[in-house]
Protein backbone atom coordinates (compact mmCIF):
# COMPACT_ATOMS: atom_id res chain seq x y z
CA UNK A 1 0.00 0.00 0.00
CA UNK A 2 1.16 3.55 -1.24
CA UNK A 3 2.24 5.73 2.14
CA UNK A 4 -0.35 9.10 2.09
CA UNK A 5 1.39 12.25 1.71
CA UNK A 6 1.87 13.10 5.52
CA UNK A 7 2.91 9.34 6.62
CA UNK A 8 5.79 9.66 3.43
CA UNK A 9 6.90 13.19 5.37
CA UNK A 10 7.03 11.75 8.96
CA UNK A 11 8.96 8.94 7.80
CA UNK A 12 11.30 11.61 6.10
CA UNK A 13 11.56 13.58 9.22
CA UNK A 14 12.37 10.63 11.31
CA UNK A 15 15.02 9.80 9.32
CA UNK A 16 16.60 12.93 9.35
CA UNK A 17 16.23 13.38 12.96
CA UNK A 18 18.37 10.82 13.58
CA UNK A 19 21.44 12.03 12.41
CA UNK A 20 20.49 15.89 13.29
CA UNK A 21 20.52 16.90 16.89
CA UNK A 22 20.62 20.51 18.29
CA UNK A 23 23.74 21.22 20.93
CA UNK A 24 25.06 24.50 22.85
CA UNK A 25 27.11 24.90 19.72
CA UNK A 26 24.99 23.78 16.65
CA UNK A 27 21.39 24.04 17.72
CA UNK A 28 18.88 22.58 15.40
CA UNK A 29 17.51 25.53 12.63
CA UNK A 30 13.90 23.48 12.08
CA UNK A 31 11.34 25.02 9.29
CA UNK A 32 7.56 24.03 9.68
CA UNK A 33 5.43 25.15 6.38
CA UNK A 34 1.71 24.76 6.77
CA UNK A 35 -0.70 25.83 3.64
CA UNK A 36 -1.19 29.29 4.66
CA UNK A 37 1.93 30.17 7.19
CA UNK A 38 5.54 29.15 7.95
CA UNK A 39 7.57 28.86 11.02
CA UNK A 40 11.25 28.83 12.03
CA UNK A 41 13.03 28.19 15.54
CA UNK A 42 16.31 27.67 16.45
CA UNK A 43 16.26 24.68 19.36
CA UNK A 44 18.64 23.62 21.41
CA UNK A 45 18.04 19.63 21.82
CA UNK A 46 20.03 18.74 24.65
CA UNK A 47 17.78 21.44 27.22
CA UNK A 48 15.08 21.13 24.80
CA UNK A 49 14.65 24.95 24.79
CA UNK A 50 13.71 27.06 21.79
CA UNK A 51 16.36 29.90 22.19
CA UNK A 52 14.34 31.72 19.11
CA UNK A 53 11.96 31.78 17.08
CA UNK A 54 10.27 33.65 14.14
CA UNK A 55 6.95 33.18 11.79
CA UNK A 56 4.84 34.53 9.01
CA UNK A 57 2.48 35.42 11.63
CA UNK A 58 4.77 38.19 13.56
CA UNK A 59 4.18 41.89 13.00
CA UNK A 60 7.66 42.32 11.82
CA UNK A 61 7.58 40.36 9.40
CA UNK A 62 3.57 40.03 7.84
CA UNK A 63 3.91 41.65 4.74
CA UNK A 64 2.37 41.47 1.64
CA UNK A 65 4.14 39.05 -1.19
CA UNK A 66 4.34 35.60 -2.53
CA UNK A 67 4.81 32.86 0.08
CA UNK A 68 8.37 32.41 -1.25
CA UNK A 69 8.86 35.91 -0.29
CA UNK A 70 7.17 36.18 2.87
CA UNK A 71 9.30 32.63 3.45
CA UNK A 72 12.48 34.76 2.83
CA UNK A 73 11.43 37.47 5.38
CA UNK A 74 10.57 34.73 7.90
CA UNK A 75 14.58 33.82 7.47
CA UNK A 76 15.88 37.05 7.98
CA UNK A 77 13.85 37.46 10.70
CA UNK A 78 15.61 34.13 11.98
CA UNK A 79 19.07 35.05 11.18
CA UNK A 80 18.71 38.55 13.10
CA UNK A 81 17.36 37.34 16.19
CA UNK A 82 19.72 34.36 16.47
CA UNK A 83 22.59 36.62 15.92
CA UNK A 84 21.59 38.34 18.63
CA UNK A 85 21.52 35.73 20.88
CA UNK A 86 24.86 34.74 19.95
CA UNK A 87 24.27 31.72 17.64
CA UNK A 88 26.71 31.61 14.69
CA UNK A 89 26.04 27.74 13.52
CA UNK A 90 23.33 25.65 13.19
CA UNK A 91 22.25 22.57 11.65
CA UNK A 92 19.42 22.79 9.27
CA UNK A 93 15.94 20.50 9.71
CA UNK A 94 14.38 20.44 7.30
CA UNK A 95 11.76 18.18 9.25
CA UNK A 96 10.81 16.17 5.80
CA UNK A 97 10.01 19.00 3.77
CA UNK A 98 11.71 18.87 0.44
CA UNK A 99 14.17 21.41 -0.54
CA UNK A 100 12.81 23.65 -2.58
CA UNK A 101 10.29 26.68 -3.09
CA UNK A 102 9.94 28.12 0.24
CA UNK A 103 12.11 26.17 2.99
CA UNK A 104 15.17 26.98 0.37
CA UNK A 105 14.19 30.60 0.46
CA UNK A 106 13.95 30.84 3.77
CA UNK A 107 17.27 28.53 4.22
CA UNK A 108 19.04 31.16 1.71
CA UNK A 109 17.68 34.11 3.67
CA UNK A 110 19.38 32.93 6.71
CA UNK A 111 21.84 31.93 5.27
CA UNK A 112 21.91 36.13 3.84
CA UNK A 113 21.60 36.92 7.63
CA UNK A 114 24.78 35.35 9.23
CA UNK A 115 23.91 32.01 10.17
CA UNK A 116 26.49 29.10 8.64
CA UNK A 117 24.86 25.84 8.02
Amino acid sequence: MALSKSDRRLRIKRRIRKIVKGTVNQPRLSVFRSNKEIYAQVINDETGKTIVAASSTQKDVKAKGTKTEIAAMVGKAIAEKAVQAGVQNVAFDRNGYLYHGRVKALADAAREGGLKF
